[in-house]
């Protein structure tokens, strides 16, 4: 394989197709250590999170990748500083307002995936304005984890179940799936996770069962289309078992 300066992105499109890599799902991690590296408030790190972001959507446009869920945060966020909870929710709700419209001229979908029944009832609002202009675009398919966590995910995907009376003998993987939150997305086929920490933290747990896991040293706020050109040749170096 060339070094990656050598890789064209019309290479990078084709092992996409080859390998029928779909799917991308990334932990967003680093923000604030980035921001403290550099002696900046977290608040920089948050707000270069964002651009980190769009640019990310933009490679996984150019490369044909057509789902990316990202992990903006967590149920077990709330738990951090009053002053820096109220900051991410301000900057979600205002990156939002000011990037719907750009992401829907690019045909992107936007979706959200988490109890979002927590948030206030304006920033329900800003999310279901962005939902809803963008639900009928044919191009990548961005769904954000917000107030998202996996076990609850699944607890409440098994409540679903038993409140629709479904017989024991009756639930298989299909059925869980489909109670999901990420209903109707194919299983994560790339799971990365940027600032070097080997964990999961309760992040899609069903749905990254035969994912394959790439993790980089880079801070989010560092990621660029090179690191993913970079996640994506480390793929195509995988040979998937899928349990076999």
């Amino acid at each position: 394989m060339k070094n990656l300066a050598e890789i064209t992105e019309e290479q990078i499109k084709n092992i996409v197709k080859e390998t029928n890599l779909q799917h991308i799902a990334i932990i967003m991690d680093g923000n604030r250590r980035w921001a403290k590296e550099k002696g900046l408030p977290s608040a920089m790190g948050h707000k270069k999170g964002v651009d980190a972001l769009k640019t990310t959507l933009r490679a996984c446009d150019d490369f044909g990748i057509k789902y990316l869920t990202v992990y903006a945060f967590s149920t077990e966020n709330w738990n951090r500083k009053k002053e820096e909870v109220d900051f991410l929710m301000d900057l979600f709700g205002q990156t939002l307002k000011k990037e719907t419209k750009e992401m829907h001229e690019k045909n992107v979908v936007i979706e959200f995936i988490g109890d979002l029944t927590k948030l206030s009832a304006n920033l329900q609002t800003i999310l279901n304005d962005s939902r809803e202009l963008t639900k009928n675009n044919t191009g990548v398919h961005l769904q954000i984890a917000f107030n998202y966590g996996s076990r609850l995910e699944i607890v409440q995907a098994v409540q679903n179940i038993i409140r629709k009376g479904v017989k024991s003998e009756d639930v298989n993987e299909e059925l869980i799936s489909s109670e999901l939150y990420t209903s109707g997305a194919p299983d994560p086929d790339l799971l990365i996770r940027t600032g070097g920490e080997m964990r999961i933290s309760n992040y899609l747990l069903w749905q990254i069962a035969y994912s394959e896991f790439y993790v980089t040293q880079k801070f989010w706020p560092e990621f660029d289309k090179k690191a993913l050109e970079e996640a994506v040749l480390e793929f195509n170096r995988r040979q998937r078992r899928f349990g076999v």
